[in-house]
């Protein structure tokens, strides 16, 4: 048992620097994924209600789709499709990009429930007194949506948190691919790689009790 644990101690130093780098492009990673698929998924929610068949119905489309199309096929699609058509992205954006587009449809299901867990009598009754339609939305719609979609948004980040971890088979230097080159070197995979688990968990947890929080 003591051999298990001694390599915590005899190489603290020298993982402590490589996974804390780590840490920070996986976290980087997931906020950037994050942020672009809020502003993919406002675009889908503002698309399916369009007055426009056709583009009303390529968002339903585009979600449906998606959904059902595993991360690894868009990642692998991204980097190593593209370029055979002449569109080229260096790892990391390429990674971004795949998880953004991905989950920007999971967002926009998440903004599109918020939306109609606000009743049409409150939109109708802001109307009445006197409120505009924009008015209307900005100060008694909005206010609510932002209430009700903020936990489940929460969730959503966990799981793009922890689903970034394919973007190591696109070569981007994130906690896993960082794992697995001190696997390597170290010839210690079982003691890697649990702490590679704690890095997500450090990073995962507080927005997991947060999420749990606002619940409540």
């Amino acid at each position: 048992m003591n051999s298990f644990f001694q390599p915590f101690f005899e190489y603290a130093n020298e993982w402590a620097p490589q996974l804390g780098e780590a840490m920070v492009n996986t976290a980087l990673l997931s906020v950037s994924g994050f942020a672009l698929s809020l502003v993919f998924g406002l675009l889908l929610l503002l698309a399916q209600g369009s007055n426009y068949a056709l583009i009303s119905k390529f968002a339903k489309l585009y979600i449906t789709v998606v959904r059902g199309v595993p991360l690894l096929a868009v990642l692998f699609l991204i980097y190593f499709g593209l370029p055979g058509i002449g569109i080229t992205f260096d790892a990391f954006p390429a990674a971004v990009l795949g998880l953004s587009l991905c989950f920007a449809a999971q967002v926009s299901e998440v903004l599109r429930a918020g939306l109609k867990a606000v009743p049409n009598g409150q939109r109708e009754a802001a109307l009445s007194v006197g409120f505009t339609p924009s008015q209307s939305f900005a100060y008694i719609v909005l206010p609510q949506v932002l209430r009700i979609v903020l936990s489940p948004m929460l969730v959503t980040f966990v799981s793009l948190l922890k689903d970034s971890s394919l973007a190591s088979l696109i070569t981007v230097d994130e906690l896993v691919l960082t794992g697995r080159a001190m696997a390597t070197e170290y010839f210690l995979p079982l003691q890697i790689y649990i702490v590679v688990g704690l890095c997500y968990f450090v990073i995962a947890w507080p927005f997991s009790l947060l999420s749990r929080r606002l619940a409540r």
